[in-house]
């Protein structure tokens, strides 16, 4: 059949045409921009997919830039810390030196303390100048803050806290197990030592964890003098002794100074000199009482008897904590601190409501979702002098500041042992700080831009293998496309040309 007004070959071949011309575009299109996706036609569900992929892309990039923004933070708080360390060392120094009271002049004491209290100036001062983008680092700005402190909680520390946004935390206490002093009870049926004879000698030897000493004591002597002199080497010993009755017996308590299994009581009877008397163990869970029945006679100890203390039981806010003495401490994502609980709150079995935290610490996102298990929070606590070192001594608390001019731990006329103890406690919190932020470093934030890079890579990768042109695929369907428009335009033209053959017809 050959018809004039309708050439459906010219159409077919235009259809053809314009298909593969669009081919041929979308193909020099990809080949130009590098991606397979330019517009949802191209491919909805990838452009979808792909949307997501880049979402996490960039909430990754971010991850990793917080990241690495913490650890320049961390760095600038640890090298501040390291330089108080080292003002402490020579704080120590000074301290040890100036106890040396018959080989030095008032003049140089004074010379000693003059540097002291500049030292002190100076650990203050740096307190305050450590600081990024104008937050200062060392000056309590990024401690918890924390409200309703039981007075049975003598201090605490605050390594880590996760809150969500406006909430607060109330930590709780519960003592499951009392702690306990080392004991022993020295029987002696009176209020004097009764020996075999007049010219007999009662030899013991006292041990504690500091280290022993040997007594020796003469037949009438009053047991309040046998405790004087045990009391007289308690800073040699770390056991103290008091006269106290049980029952009918009179006798003598021995105990260690601190609480906990590390403690030790440790009694050797030498020579017992025919002293009617024994060594008892205290009750189990009650050091203020003697196991009657749990004794040895004084003339059938041949080893030391020994007594160790007890730790604090407790569990905090549901979770077992770990103990030492009335130290006590829990560590988890979400909660990591340490309480030191007062001998009235560590030896009573029950609950106790430490305090209420209400915020505070240095929190850093490192995750790409905004949520409180990528948060991460870290307890940076004041690092002035007046914050520092913190000592008991005979129910007196002192700090680092107190070794200050004129004041109770000067090194002219102060309690220099003491001073001492607080300089030692200072180099320890210090030190602790700075390990816990190394630790944090190094553990977490180290270990978190790794593995967001490593995530990114994979995101990148998944992200490309769908967005992405394949540009050798992509270089065969423009060369295939380009044959196609050459051909399609070509029979085109035969199509068009058709129509004329019918003039024939018509000679």
């Amino acid at each position: 059949m050959s018809r004039i007004n309708t050439n459906v070959n010219s159409l077919i071949a235009q259809r053809i045409l314009g298909q593969q011309n669009s081919q041929l575009s979308q193909s020099l299109e990809r080949l130009s921009t590098g991606l397979a996706i330019n517009r949802g036609s191209d491919d909805p569900a990838g452009l979808i997919a792909s949307e997501r992929l880049r979402s996490e892309k960039v909430a990754l990039g971010a991850a990793i830039g917080n990241a690495e923004r913490a650890d320049q933070v961390l760095n600038i708080a640890e090298g501040g810390l390291r330089e108080v360390n080292t003002l402490l060392l020579e704080l120590q120094g000074l301290v040890g030196q100036s106890a040396n009271e018959a080989g030095l002049s008032r003049e140089e004491k004074e010379a000693n303390q003059l540097q002291i209290d500049s030292i002190l100036q100076t650990i203050t001062r740096l307190s305050d100048t450590a600081t990024f983008e104008g937050v200062k680092l060392l000056n309590g700005t990024f401690d918890f803050a924390v409200t309703g402190q039981n007075a049975n909680i003598l201090d605490f520390n605050i390594n880590t806290a996760k809150l969500e946004f406006g909430d607060t935390r109330t930590v709780n206490v519960l003592v499951t197990a009392s702690a306990q002093h080392a004991g022993l009870y020295l029987s002696a049926g009176a209020q004097n030592l009764n020996l075999a004879g007049a010219t007999s000698a009662f030899t013991i030897e006292v041990a504690g964890v500091k280290g022993s000493r040997e007594f020796t004591f003469a037949s009438g002597t009053v047991l309040s003098a046998v405790v004087d002199s045990v009391n007289t080497f308690t800073s040699v010993t770390g056991v103290s002794a008091a006269v106290v009755q049980s029952g009918a017996s009179d006798g003598i308590f021995l105990k260690s100074q601190g609480f906990g299994t590390n403690e030790f009581v440790s009694v050797d009877i030498i020579n017992d000199a025919g002293l009617n008397g024994a060594v008892h163990q205290l009750v189990a869970d009650n050091e203020a009482a003697v196991d009657v029945a749990d004794l040895t006679a004084l003339a059938a100890v041949t080893n030391p008897i020994r007594d160790e203390g007890q730790d604090v039981g407790a569990i905090i806010n549901g979770i077992n904590a770990t103990s030492d003495g009335r130290q006590t401490r829990v560590s988890t994502d979400f909660l990591d601190l340490s309480l030191d609980i007062a001998e009235a709150g560590a030896t009573a079995l029950g609950s106790i409501t430490a305090f209420t935290i209400t915020g505070g610490g240095a929190r850093f996102n490192l995750g790409p979702q905004v949520n409180i298990t990528n948060q991460l929070t870290i307890g940076i606590q004041n690092s002035a002098a007046r914050h520092l070192g913190r000592t008991v001594d005979s129910d007196v608390t002192y700090l680092l500041d107190d070794l200050g001019s004129g004041k109770a731990l000067n090194v002219v006329d102060g309690n220099i042992q003491v001073a001492q103890r607080s300089v030692d406690t200072a180099i320890g919190e210090i030190s602790t700080l700075r390990g816990r932020i190394g630790s944090f470093q190094k553990n977490v934030i180290e270990v978190t831009i790794r593995s967001l890079g490593t995530t990114l890579e994979n995101t990148s990768a998944a992200e490309s293998a769908i967005r992405d042109t394949d540009f050798a695929a992509e270089t065969a369907k423009l060369t295939r496309g380009q044959i196609l428009v050459n051909a399609a335009t070509n029979i085109l033209g035969i199509a068009n040309s058709r129509p004329q053959n019918v003039l024939s017809l018509l000679q």
